[in-house]
């Protein structure tokens, strides 16, 4: 793990944070160029009344407005939790060349817990990286859903 892929996994980190503030599953995303952060994007399913809204899909829509175009070759995605089946076709979609993920999802990951999508012979592979600060994206979860237990 490099202290490069950390510091982009905090940030990502601190939009799961304001997701939880809202009430929705801690999940945030970033999306960066070179060594700059172009776009994030957090869970607001609840909030949205919205099935399609991941933070991962949100980060990748303002990249491709930022930059003008569907295809983001040039960008990674930083993001908490391992992407489910439509955040990793959306990752293929968008051409993202490297995946690189916090905490395992194991009822529905999509880059190696259930499945892995980047394995399948699509016409695009990115480069996967899991377990980056998984402890503390974990806890984030972990933290989360302790808390609505007690509400209930």
């Amino acid at each position: 793990m490099t202290d490069r892929d950390e510091a982009f996994m905090r940030e990502a980190l601190k939009y799961a944070y304001m997701a939880a503030e809202d009430g929705e599953v801690p999940v945030g995303a970033v999306i960066v160029k070179g060594n700059e952060i172009i776009a994030a994007g957090r869970n607001r399913r609840e909030t949205g009344k919205n099935a399609l809204c991941h933070a991962e899909l949100e980060a990748i829509d303002k990249a491709c407005t930022l930059l003008g175009g569907w295809r983001l070759w040039q960008c990674e995605l930083f993001v908490t939790l391992e992407p489910c089946p439509m955040c990793a076709g959306a990752i293929i979609n968008a051409r993202i060349p490297r995946v690189v993920y916090g905490a395992k999802d194991r009822k529905a990951g999509s880059c190696g817990s259930v499945v892995n999508l980047f394995e399948l012979p699509y016409n695009h592979k990115p480069e996967l990286r899991g377990g980056v600060l998984e402890e503390e994206c974990a806890q984030a979860l972990q933290d989360f859903f302790k808390k609505l237990r007690e509400k209930q």
